[in-house]
């Protein structure tokens, strides 16, 4: 989170997601005058993000929350709706920049349906997305020509860390995963592999 001076009228909250550590937020509200951002680098399948969290905690009557676009800020309809209607409840007014959208929480069905219907096609474009990728998975499948992920570590890098996992002395499992830039994860999938051979 980064702050700067309160503003008399209200602070501009700004939040910003990504879903993994290697993507960049930079883009995400560039230029627009903030007072406080909020950013997380995590999944938006649900609204149990930390920064996410501490922004509507944050978030008081006068302020304005500012997200660069619905997507960024909920990835299903119902946590969209969810979260907007509670900042606008408390008396914050809720700005999507990419679709130029304001919701201020006053008595208006027009400003209700129509974040419903950009949300429900927001979520139903993901859902699209997601159903190409399995097919064309499925496809490459059947032609023979899909091959999965490729492996974290091939070749002396590889052999390297199974001669260390297989060694005598006891390693630091995160200290590896550093060294060898793959995660903590990837190294014990290694290791349990090498347990395995070994009981072969």
């Amino acid at each position: 989170m980064t702050t700067t001076t309160k503003t008399i009228a209200g602070q501009r909250i700004g939040y910003r997601r990504v879903s993994t550590l290697d993507q960049s937020t930079d883009r995400q509200l560039d230029g627009l005058p903030l007072d406080t951002v909020f950013e997380d680098k995590a999944s938006g399948k649900d609204a149990k993000r930390p920064q996410l969290q501490a922004a509507l905690k944050h978030a008081r009557a006068g302020d304005v929350f500012i997200c660069h676009s619905m997507d960024r800020l909920a990835r299903n309809l119902d946590d969209l709706r969810r979260i907007v209607d509670d900042l606008t409840g408390r008396g914050v007014a809720v700005q999507f920049v990419k679709e130029g959208m304001n919701f201020t929480g006053k008595n208006d069905p027009m400003a209700r349906l129509m974040l419903s219907v950009m949300g429900a096609f927001a979520e139903f474009e993901r859902e699209l997305i997601r159903e190409r990728q399995r097919e064309g998975i499925t496809l490459a499948k059947a032609k023979g020509v899909y091959k999965g992920r490729k492996p974290a570590l091939t070749g002396e890098r590889l052999e390297a860390l199974r001669a260390r996992l297989s060694g005598p002395k006891r390693v630091n499992m995160s200290a590896l995963a550093q060294e060898f830039g793959v995660s903590r994860e990837t190294i014990y999938q290694y290791k349990r592999g090498l347990t395995h051979e070994g009981q072969a």
